[in-house]
């Protein structure tokens, strides 16, 4: 395919490719979910806080990674595409050594712990978990 994914390799990578989303619709209703390319019918969606929690995408696009990450076996490589700057910043936290990261007061905390915690299962099972930023609204056909 001639997408930036396409190029990069992406759709032929040998582990398992998931694209995820999330949203924040009027009346504050957010939602998240997930696709595995592979398996079409491999879908999970999920209602995701409450309106007086707020509107910011940040919470579903998160639950949206945790979804992938547990419906997805923990053995086998992945690749998560999606179009959340904002989701990579807040994982890149926490890959790799140095710093001093902490949750506490940090936005969306329990997600984020869930998200950590499905990182270092993968990372203890030797699989290899790449997050890879789509361009939104540009044909991309894994963000449709």
């Amino acid at each position: 395919m001639g997408t930036e994914i396409g190029r990069l390799g992406g759709y032929g990578f040998r582990g398992t490719v998931t694209v995820g989303d999330g949203s924040n619709q009027k009346r504050g209703e957010m939602g998240a979910g997930y696709v595995n390319l592979r398996k079409q019918r491999k879908r999970q969606q999920r209602k995701v806080g409450r309106e007086e929690e707020g509107s910011s995408s940040n919470p579903p696009e998160l639950a949206a990674f945790v979804l992938a990450l547990c419906g997805n076996p923990v053995t086998k490589p992945m690749v998560y595409l999606c179009d959340n700057q904002a989701l990579l910043k807040a994982v890149k936290r926490w890959v790799g050594e140095g710093g001093k990261a902490t949750l506490v007061g940090a936005p969306d905390a329990n997600i984020l712990l869930e998200a950590i915690e499905e990182l270092r299962k993968r990372k203890t099972a030797g699989a290899a978990t790449f997050l890879v930023k789509v361009k939104a609204y540009r044909g991309e056909p894994a963000n449709k």
